[in-house]
């Protein structure tokens, strides 16, 4: 076998690809990665909704816990008005959320004395909105968590 005809045979199975061939390819790369790139933001964004209201209910919690620790007079005496607080979560001297908490007294005759707490914890775009129309219309403006019990003495 000559030299030529061994070249010959080397290029014949080295044919790149052609322009239009790399094109469609990274074209096809291309749409890939957008889509993972627009899953990946959309399961961050769900992440962050999931540790808001996972926080939002922790703070409700807390605050039902803390009620049950009081004696009825303390109860009774939170039971004038709401209880409306700003708190910064994890310290950064910017506010989180805002808790905001019902006493309400009720006295059953089979029970005895029963206060029904209500606890709602909205998102910092709720800061500027009277707790009136809060308490009024919550899933309105998108409560994080809403807690309801009672307490009897």
């Amino acid at each position: 076998m000559d030299i030529r005809d061994r070249i010959k045979m080397i290029r014949m199975g080295e044919r790149g690809f052609t322009l239009f061939e790399v094109v469609v390819g990274m074209a096809l790369i291309a749409v890939a990665v957008l889509g993972l790139a627009q899953l990946f933001a959309l399961c961050v964004a769900q992440n962050m909704r999931a540790d808001r209201m996972a926080n939002a209910t922790f703070l409700a919690q807390q605050q039902i816990d803390s009620l049950r620790d009081l004696t009825a007079s303390e109860l009774s005496a939170l039971g004038v008005s709401p209880i409306d607080e700003q708190l910064d979560v994890n310290y950064d001297n910017t506010y989180d959320f805002r808790r905001i908490t019902l006493v309400q007294f009720d006295d059953v005759p089979s029970v005895g004395s029963v206060w029904k707490l209500k606890v709602m914890v909205f998102s910092p775009e709720q800061f500027n909105v009277n707790v009136n129309q809060l308490l009024a219309d919550p899933v309105g403006h998108k409560v994080k968590a809403f807690i309801t019990t009672m307490i009897s003495r």
